[in-house]
This record gives C-alpha cells, sequence and structure tokens, in this order.
C-alpha cells in the first residue's frame, strides 16, 4: 500500500462526520447514556480504521469488546457476550501481534485467499453455524438463537480472517452486519432502549464492509 492510501480521504472523513453527527443526535432525542456513545464511537473508530489497514483498530477494538458484551448482557444476547468477552478481548491481542511483523508503519500489508480456502470457509460457517444456533436454543432466556448463532461464527471467522491480512473478511462482515442488524431490530421491537442506536452502528459498519473490501483489493494490487 502507497503512502497515499494512508491519508484520510473524503469519503472516510464523510463517513465518520455523518454517522457521529447521527449518533449524537439519536442519543440526545433518545436519552441514551454517554456509555451507549462510547461503544458506537469506538466501534466506528475500530472498523473504519480496519478498513485502511491501520493497527490502531485493536485498540479501539479492545475497549468496544469489553463495552459492548454489557450492552448484550442487559438486552439477553448472551451469545453476544461469549463472542465479545472470551473472543474478542483475546484476539485483539492476538492480531496486534500478527499484524506487528507485517506493518509499514501504521498500515498493514494485505493478501488474498485461493478459491478452494473461499469455499472450506464457507462450509465451516454453516456447520458452526447450526450446531450454535442449537446450543444456544437451549438456554429458555435466550434471545433469537440462530441469528445470534449466525453473528457469533461470521464474527469469529472474520476476526481470524482480518488476524491473517485476508481481504475476504469483508465479504463476511457484510453478511455479520445484515444480520446483527436484523437482530437488534428485532431487540429494538421488543424494547430495548440501545437497540435503535446499535442498529444505527451496524448499519454503519454495512456501510463499512463494503468499503473496506474495496480499499482492501486495491491494497492487494500495491503490495
Amino acid at each position: 500500500m502507497t503512502p497515499t492510501t494512508h491519508r484520510w480521504n473524503t469519503y472516510e472523513i464523510l463517513w465518520f462526520l455523518f454517522f457521529t453527527a447521527l449518533a449524537i443526535t439519536l442519543c440526545i432525542l433518545w436519552k441514551n447514556s454517554l456509555f451507549d456513545f462510547s461503544v458506537f464511537l469506538s466501534g466506528v473508530f475500530c472498523v473504519l480504521l480496519a478498513a485502511k489497514g491501520n493497527v490502531w483498530t485493536y485498540s479501539f477494538g479492545m475497549y468496544n469488546s469489553l463495552a459492548y458484551a454489557y450492552l448484550a448482557y442487559h438486552n439477553q444476547l448472551y451469545g453476544e457476550v461469549y463472542l465479545n468477552l472470551f473472543f474478542f478481548v483475546p484476539t485483539n491481542i492476538l492480531g496486534y501481534l500478527l499484524w506487528k511483523p507485517k506493518l509499514d508503519g501504521a498500515y498493514v500489508q494485505m493478501r488474498a485467499l485461493a478459491m478452494k480456502w473461499i469455499l472450506l470457509t464457507l462450509l465451516i460457517c454453516l456447520l458452526s453455524i447450526v450446531g450454535m444456533g442449537y446450543a444456544l436454543a437451549l438456554n429458555s432466556n435466550q434471545n433469537t438463537p440462530y441469528i445470534d448463532a449466525t453473528t457469533n461464527v461470521l464474527s469469529i471467522v472474520a476476526t481470524i480472517l482480518m488476524m491473517y491480512r485476508y481481504r475476504e473478511q469483508w465479504l463476511l462482515y457484510v453478511l455479520l452486519n445484515v444480520f446483527t442488524v436484523l437482530m437488534w431490530s428485532i431487540r429494538t421491537a421488543n424494547g430495548s432502549a440501545e437497540g435503535p442506536l446499535m442498529i444505527v452502528m451496524w448499519s454503519a459498519y454495512l456501510i463499512n464492509a463494503g468499503y473496506g473490501y474495496w480499499n482492501w483489493s486495491r491494497g492487494l494490487k500495491l503490495v
């Protein structure tokens, strides 16, 4: 990746300012807490830095993982709680360590998966979603077990691809964000106070995932 791609472009600045301003407005209108807003802000910083291939994504990701787990717990989304505490917290550390030897300044070198590995990844995701969904459904307090399982599995696999610098992480993030918006929409319909802000946050992630795939595809040509 060349130094010019390290700079913040107009799209990135406008994307960040728009969703931050929207979050501030909604927090005021819906009387969300500063903590809710901090989850949103750390999340948008984390995913935008990831789309740029910037190693600082892991710093913002660490706070977001802990804070989002707290919100998920209060919305009885236990799969999200386990995912953030027992997977994202340690992988934020591991991801940084794996990226560190491959950095150009603060930016990582990018690569792509071969087709056979893409197909194997999809198969693993499908089987894991079915198994985890069944396990979560055994908890009578669990909300939307199979949607929760889908978001968990896609998060895990996408994060592994991210740690090893594979562009295809972003295709999984697109699917993940669609299902997570659906999950929080259901929680909002059931009275979740944090739900609307989480819908906005994950919608921002969805747009960013498309941008991330484009930016990493461009980065492959420049490495």
